[in-house]
């Protein structure tokens, strides 16, 4: 049993949008998501770290989460900034078990075991997301409280956790996010959400003795990243 990580699969099987549009590594990627799998088996866990699908309500992501369902091993999920299907955690699960979706669960203010390691996380957020400093600060506060939550519940356990938005990138640094981190001691922190020319400026480091590694599927090259 392995535990991976890849973020941004940004699926749209049943959508007219489609990342194949942006050519180069986008290019057939359901098809490099499907071989980046491959090698994973049953028992294996692999946490997505939101971006997940662009359909607008959780019926028109269906045949993207079906899709996932079929790939290897069980998936973790948790929201990206894209995720405009995204309610409420428990109306996914219900959703997900109504249509007898049974290898996804929901990472949303709560953690998994993986031995004696803790997947824990949350969506985090960008500052600059905005130009409404008020906005940005409740949001900020309520994604801390969030990833609060799940490092709490996760006692004493080894950390490591996963969120969508970088919490360092090139100049700007999210001291509320990071300090939680140091705080509670995380051990690794993977995110998502940077695409492009914009990997090449992405923090793959340590910071205050947490480790930050980028997993966007096009960084990746579509193969989930293996971690433990």
């Amino acid at each position: 049993m392995s535990l991976y990580a890849i973020g941004d699969l940004h699926l749209s099987l049943s959508t007219e949008k489609t990342m194949d549009v942006f050519g180069g590594v986008w290019e057939n990627y359901v098809e490099k998501i499907k071989k980046g799998f491959a090698p994973l088996s049953e028992e294996d866990v692999t946490v997505l770290c939101g971006d997940i699908t662009w359909g607008m309500t959780m019926e028109e992501a269906l045949e993207d989460f079906l899709f996932i369902d079929r790939l290897p091993g069980k998936k973790i999920i948790l929201k990206g900034n894209h995720d405009y299907w995204w309610t409420t955690a428990s109306k996914a699960k219900k959703f997900f078990d109504e249509h007898e979706i049974r290898s996804i669960d929901v990472l949303h203010n709560n953690f998994f075991e993986y031995g004696d390691t803790a997947i824990c996380g949350t969506r985090g957020w960008f500052y600059e997301e905005s130009k409404n400093k008020e906005h940005d600060r409740k949001i900020m506060n309520r994604e801390c409280m969030r990833l609060e939550a799940s490092l709490r519940a996760a006692g004493d356990r080894k950390k490591y956790v996963f969120m969508h938005y970088p919490p360092k990138y090139l100049g700007y640094e999210c001291p509320e996010l990071l300090s939680v981190l140091s705080r509670y001691g995380v051990e690794l922190c993977c995110y998502g959400h940077i695409h492009s020319a914009g990997c090449a400026y992405a923090f793959n480091g340590v910071y205050e003795g947490t480790r930050h590694m980028l997993v966007s599927a096009d960084h990746l090259h579509f193969r989930p990243q293996k971690l433990l």
